[in-house]
């Protein structure tokens, strides 16, 4: 290994590019832009979904239907075998007991019992909905 060779042409400094400086610079009058167009303007960027002046895509297709989940409630779900395995018999579960012992987490409008494994014990169960066969 040649000492003097390691940072030869390493140049931790580098001079920016000066554009628009006159034609000896070669970066002279549109200053490497081209000519004319959005990209030769100042501040030029194209929004979301441009397309040159062309119809956009979410213009030419036609909308179609409605969706009303968005005002749906937010069901949490509770299975018979989690109260089988986080309660003991003669318990009262309410949705403040499954908050506060983090079995139901998150936010949620109703909460649902369904009858997903066994129930091997007498429990008192406040819930908003539960399924038939719960």
């Amino acid at each position: 290994m040649i000492l003097d060779d390691v940072h030869r042409g390493v140049h931790t400094n580098k001079d920016r590019k000066r554009i628009g400086r006159g034609p000896g610079s070669g970066h002279g009058k549109t200053a490497g832009r081209g000519h004319k167009g959005l990209y030769s303007r100042s501040g030029a960027s194209r929004r979301l979904g441009y397309e040159g002046g062309q119809m956009a895509l979410a213009r030419r297709i036609a909308k179609r239907g409605f969706n009303n989940n968005q005002f749906a409630p937010v069901v949490a779900i509770l299975s018979l075998s989690a109260l089988d395995k986080y309660f003991e018999a003669g318990d009262e579960v309410t949705p403040q007991v499954l908050r506060d012992r983090g079995i139901v987490k998150g936010n949620y409008d109703v909460l649902k019992v369904l009858a997903n494994g066994t129930l091997s014990k007498t429990l008192t169960v406040k819930a908003h909905r539960f399924s038939q066969a719960a």
